[in-house]
């Protein structure tokens, strides 16, 4: 079997974009992947039509091999575009050889370790009082979720604008109630999207009797493991870090140094599953938990499924509250005629070779891109803010 073409898609979805890459053998069997990097599809696109020069001709079976030509076949390794493209790659080529040899991608990896994957599920944004978004953790609790994701207040309004010292006294006495109001048996976690500072995050944190919180996600930015490891000594909160981590290599200083309890892996950043086992075991080896981060499309989900699947310690697989119905009429729905679908709070294990996945490649082609930009947030001084 030999690789004959690369062909990527970015294509709108209504809400942004998705680049889904299918790759095509001589056999006619073919794989679907995913790029994570969004915002940045049309530098991703160009990656890949470079990669398809050097896959064309190659064989698809040989994944590990193939990851390893890519990322050396430059004198500048990695980075998050390069990376994002072999992502996608790495995910299709797993499809191929899933499909080829007739079972399920999770079955190349070691096989299952659970029969479901559970999940986690997100509110909005803290509302002013606090009542509405009480009641949607509550609705997500009647659901059967047992682990649940806030977003603080003052997230960023119409005017983008986010101050952290307006948001983290709020949020921090919304957080106390909602672990009074939904007890002690719920999981509890945060994102603040790294948009604190160290000093920030302390104060955030020791506004809250321990306990409170059982994660507290990206709260700072992660290019400096040293920045982390001295918040490490100002709270008892868990980490969950790592959704822009783009190779093992980042992910290491993390793991080594004890700095993080749960890793929020993007498998279409990271480098598909062949980095992403790498990580799992060094993960396994330090007593790290696995909570996959997927907030793109059906591709991504259906792959995060697998790799949950095949892995000892994992904890939860982000998802969006409403996903049994949220493609329902919506352009998703028409590209994606099979996808993973919950089943209350847990995706089922599927048992279709591959990825167990099918595309309207009709509708890929009538899915044009569109600019689209993640929002800009200031503070009140007009001083640029992370998003």
């Amino acid at each position: 079997m030999k690789i004959t073409a690369i062909k990527p898609y970015p294509v709108w979805v209504g809400h942004r974009n998705q680049l889904i890459v299918k790759i095509e053998t001589d056999e006619g069997i073919f794989g679907w992947g995913e790029s994570g990097l969004s915002g940045r599809e049309k530098a991703v696109v160009g990656a890949l039509e470079h990669y398809a020069q050097i896959l064309v001709g190659k064989d698809p079976m040989q994944i590990g091999h193939i990851w390893q030509l890519l990322y050396r076949s430059q004198y500048f390794e990695g980075g998050r575009v390069l990376t994002a493209a072999q992502s996608a790659i790495d995910i299709a080529l797993h499809d191929i050889k899933g499909k080829a040899l007739g079972v399920p991608v999770y079955e190349l990896l070691g096989g299952k370790h659970r029969n479901v994957i559970p999940t986690f599920a997100s509110t909005g944004g803290i509302t002013d009082d606090g009542n509405e978004t009480i009641e949607q953790a509550k609705a997500l609790m009647a659901r059967g979720w047992k682990s649940i994701r806030f977003f603080p207040a003052a997230w960023g309004g119409p005017d983008n604008i986010f101050e952290p010292r307006e948001s983290i006294g709020k949020t921090a006495k919304f957080l106390i109630r909602a672990r009074e109001e939904l007890g002690d048996e719920v999981v509890l976690g945060i994102d603040y999207h790294h948009r604190l500072s160290v000093a920030e995050t302390a104060s955030f944190c020791q506004k809250m009797p321990s306990g409170t919180l059982d994660f507290l996600e990206e709260p700072i930015r992660d290019e400096t493991p040293e920045a982390y490891e001295s918040l490490r000594t100002l709270t008892d909160v868990p980490f969950a870090i790592g959704e822009e981590f783009a190779s093992k290599w980042q992910f290491l200083p993390y793991i080594e140094r004890g700095i993080h309890q749960y890793n929020r892996l993007d498998l279409c950043n990271v480098g598909g599953f062949t980095e992403a086992m790498k990580v799992a075991g060094w993960s396994e080896a330090h007593y790290v938990d696995l909570m996959p981060h997927n907030p793109l499309g059906p591709i991504c989900t259906a792959a995060t499924i697998h790799f949950s699947a095949a892995t000892a310690n994992f904890f939860a697989l982000e998802v969006r509250a409403n996903a049994t119905d949220l493609y329902a009429g919506t352009p998703t729905a028409d590209l994606f005629p099979l996808m993973p679908m919950l089943d209350g709070a847990v995706y089922p294990v599927p048992t279709a070779p591959g990825l167990g996945i099918e595309i309207n490649e009709d509708k890929l082609t009538e899915k044009s891109f569109q600019f689209w930009e993640a929002p800009k947030l200031y503070r009140r001084d007009g001083s640029v803010t992370n998003w």
